[in-house]
């Protein structure tokens, strides 16, 4: 009698974790050295997202390794559990709308469909496949061991870019976390622990930090199989995977479980930020963004360490993070970061997030264009709905916030890592679109206008827009440098606390 499916891919799964646990890390770097790939791509492209919303830089970066825009660009949606998708599936227009001309969605539920050579045809001529969202088990039940999965390989093996988010980037390791058809709080299940591979020996996880699952990797599968990488990013964040050589970009944090390096402070994982490397087969950082600039931990340290109460810090540039500190805040139980937990209350700066709402909602056609300056109850009775409600679908939805919180009157309470993620949406006016297709949305949201919450001013030469928790400039502060891509954010819960000072030391450092 052959095997079923799911015995041989159990065998296969016992194999792969066999040959990882008996091979040291020491080896697994001199075949990284030598040129030949021991965990990532020989060729071509791997991109893990971690789900939610994506930001340009990721799909820009997608479409750019599938070939440009004029390139084939294979869609699967199978993880979405759907019985059928349209040709015209919307789902997929976050690449259309970022200039792919040509999206081809590919699904099937039936194994025997995925098997035929005219079903994987299509791949033959693509320069990027990209595994929607969803349940991972379906993508495993419908492609594992069929000439569609070998098709997949084949488009990397030609160079191409083989991508996915939420479950389609668990799917692209070779070890699958969350593929229980029973519900995706089950870490490992037997039938469903082996991905697609592009990624060998390790073990991907996602949605990390918007639904607090740091924890998990470290509980449940590095005691068992400690021999594999863990590798997870935050909502928004991507791995772009060349070789054995990862890069992170997007809107926050990755994290590492099992490198050789030392992990973060009380914490079983090293967090990585954008602008970072990591090696996959040395299981070591080899370069930090923040080596780039001047900024230093040491300087940050001396303006905020010993002033009492708890703050936190983020300090941008060109999309990379450069510092991302918190001072005063207890570990949290789920290993939460210091700078998502807890919030903070904005003050003041929620005035200019208060005034992209009301842009919006005249956008929408809601608000007449005199109405810049409309207070949030009359935002929330002109579009029918609380306010609460309104920026959670125009602002918080797109740029993925889940901790920012909202009251009827417009007072805002958030931490730095979400306003980051605020600051890439200004950053990028396509975040940002009106509901009813209305044209004519301004291409800059926030107004060279006083009047709409900033205050725009020049400092060391460069355009400056702040806003601070107090009007004397006090407690926390927004600062944005919009043609250098600099952003500074810092917020305490202390009054008395010099927000200016603090930033224009930061920014004097980076405009030098």
């Amino acid at each position: 009698m052959s095997p079923t499916p799911h015995h041989a891919r159990a065998v296969l799964l016992a194999a792969l974790v066999g040959t990882a646990a008996c091979t040291p890390a020491a080896t697994r770097t001199r075949s990284s050295d030598s040129g030949s790939p021991s965990v990532g791509p020989a060729s071509g492209t791997v991109m893990v997202v971690g789900g939610g919303a994506l930001g340009p830089e990721v799909v820009a970066r997608f479409i750019d390794a599938a070939g440009g825009p004029n390139a084939l660009i294979v869609d699967v949606p199978t993880a979405g559990g759907d019985t059928t998708y349209p040709a015209l599936w919307r789902g997929a227009n976050f690449l259309r709308a970022a200039g792919a001309t040509n999206v081809v969605i590919l699904h099937t539920t039936d194994k025997r469909v995925a098997d035929s050579e005219q079903f994987a045809a299509v791949l033959a001529r693509a320069g990027g496949v990209w595994f929607e969202g969803g349940r991972q088990w379906h993508l495993v039940d419908s492609y594992a061991g069929t000439a569609t999965e070998r098709a997949f390989h084949d488009v990397l093996a030609r160079g191409g870019v083989v991508g996915g988010s939420s479950a389609g980037a668990s799917i692209l390791s070779s070890y699958m976390l969350r593929g229980a058809r029973a519900g995706n709080e089950t870490i490992m299940a037997a039938g469903y622990e082996l991905g697609f591979g592009f990624l060998r020996g390790v073990a991907i996880d996602q949605h990390v930090v918007a639904r607090e699952r740091l924890r998990d990797l470290a509980d449940s599968l590095m005691p068992r199989h400690p021999e594999l990488l863990g590798i997870s990013e935050d909502e928004g964040t991507a791995w772009v995977v060349r070789g054995d050589t990862g890069e992170i970009i997007g809107r926050n944090k990755a994290f590492v479980y099992g490198g050789a390096d030392r992990t973060d402070a009380r914490k079983p994982f090293l967090t990585l930020y954008p602008g970072d490397r990591y090696n996959l087969a040395a299981r070591r950082v080899t370069h930090r963004a923040r080596d780039e600039s001047p900024l230093t931990e040491r300087l940050a340290d001396s303006l905020l360490r010993n002033t009492g109460g708890a703050a936190t810090l983020l300090v941008a540039r060109d999309g990379k993070v450069l510092l991302n500190q918190a001072y005063g805040i207890p570990d949290h139980p789920r290993y939460m970061p210091g700078t998502t937990v807890p919030n903070f209350p904005l003050g003041d700066i929620a005035r200019p997030i208060n005034a992209l709402v009301a842009q919006l909602a005249i956008a929408d056609g809601k608000l007449p264009a005199t109405a810049a300056d409309a207070e949030p109850r009359a935002v929330a009775k002109a579009v029918g709905s609380t306010y609460m409600q309104y920026v959670t679908r125009r602002v918080f939805t797109p740029i993925g916030a889940h901790k920012t919180v909202v009251d009827s009157t417009g007072t805002f309470a958030s931490n730095v890592d979400e306003l980051y993620r605020l600051e890439l949406g200004l950053e990028n006016s396509r975040a940002f679109v009106p509901d009813n297709a209305i044209t004519g949305l301004p291409t800059q949201l926030t107004s060279r206008n006083e009047s709409l919450g900033w205050t725009v001013d020049r400092f060391h030469g460069a355009e400056r827009w702040s806003a601070f928790g107090t009007s004397n400039g006090m407690r926390s502060a927004f600062v944005r440098f919009p043609q250098q891509r600099i952003a500074i954010i810092m917020l305490t819960d202390r009054d008395g606390l010099n927000a200016r000072d603090i930033t224009d030391a930061l920014a004097s450092v980076l405009l030098r």
